[in-house]
């Protein structure tokens, strides 16, 4: 992946469903990215602090307020952790 873009972990959060979701956010916060996980896969996947993405699989963050907040928690995660740290 090239043309991959880092992003970083500004939020996990739980569902009744059962799933955990993450979402990944460019340093800026404009884009990010949203991954679901069942539980019981997250105790088989390591969660890091980065990962790599294709820019075509990032949305669009519209809302100023979450943008900012975004940016500021990849600021902050990236000031503790490597990019593969599990966090």
């Amino acid at each position: 992946m090239s043309d991959s873009e880092r992003l970083w972990l500004v939020e996990r959060t739980y569902t009744d469903r059962d799933l955990v979701v993450l979402i990944y956010a460019t340093p800026d916060g404009e884009r990010r990215l949203r991954k679901e996980l069942a539980s019981t896969m997250l105790q088989r996947t390591t969660v890091t602090a980065a990962i790599e993405a294709d820019p075509a699989d990032l949305e669009p963050v519209d809302d100023e307020e979450t943008r900012e907040r975004y940016a500021t928690e990849v600021e902050r995660v990236r000031a503790d952790h490597d990019p593969e740290d599990p966090i």
